[in-house]
């Protein structure tokens, strides 16, 4: 999509074919989980280093295969999971599965511990990117104590609120069906890892 705009002064200006602006994605996410995960796979980055330089050996090998691979399921369990609006639909990446859904199939979306996203076929998917954190849940259970501005449920409603307004926005020109794929990539790294392991034992 183009738009036009003068450049110059009076009538001497000329016309310029400007794209329009796309827009942009929104992606949201637990950013302890995140933050968390990566100081993880940092600590076990140095330590494969460490092996890599200083134990070459068949023990080392087995040793470091099973360091990428806990690194790698620190990857799927903390970084990976997240909510992305599009206009063209939710994309909702869990652990090991990422889920399209196109604004015309999304019926719902509430928060339970975690943001769920209810599809027009009655099917519920669960966005462990979007979650509560327990310290939020038990002063709001409680009461008396104040949550801050900055809590995990305020946010978790802001999510919400977004998901409700794209539906709206976008529902009426929205195409396509809900698609389910797995994280082929992460699922065949830690499975050739855990391999690795398992010969580098055997060779010993």
């Amino acid at each position: 999509m183009t738009s036009c705009r003068v450049v110059g002064r009076g009538w001497s200006g000329y016309l310029v074919r400007v794209k329009a602006k796309v827009p942009e994605s929104e992606q949201y996410l637990s950013t302890s989980n995140r933050i968390t995960g990566v100081v993880v796979m940092v600590i076990g980055l140095i330590a494969l280093l460490d092996i890599v330089l200083e134990w070459r050996t068949l023990g080392g090998l087995v040793v470091g295969s099973l360091i990428g691979a806990l690194m790698v399921v620190t990857y799927i369990g903390l970084v990976r999971p997240s909510v992305t609006l599009r206009p063209d639909g939710l994309l909702i990446r869990n652990h090991v599965r990422d889920h399209h859904v196109p604004w015309n199939k999304v019926a719902d979306a509430d928060v339970t511990d975690l943001l769920r996203v209810e599809t027009e076929s009655g099917r519920r998917i669960r966005c462990p990117g979007v979650q509560l954190v327990m310290k939020d849940l038990r002063k709001q259970r409680v009461g008396g104590r104040k949550l801050s501005a900055e809590n995990s449920i305020t946010r978790a409603d802001f999510v919400v609120d977004r998901i409700d307004n794209h539906r709206e926005r976008h529902a009426g020109t929205a195409t396509g069906e809900v698609s389910t794929r797995w994280a082929v990539p992460e699922l065949a790294v830690l499975t050739a890892l855990v391999l690795t392991a398992l010969v580098g034992q055997l060779l010993r």
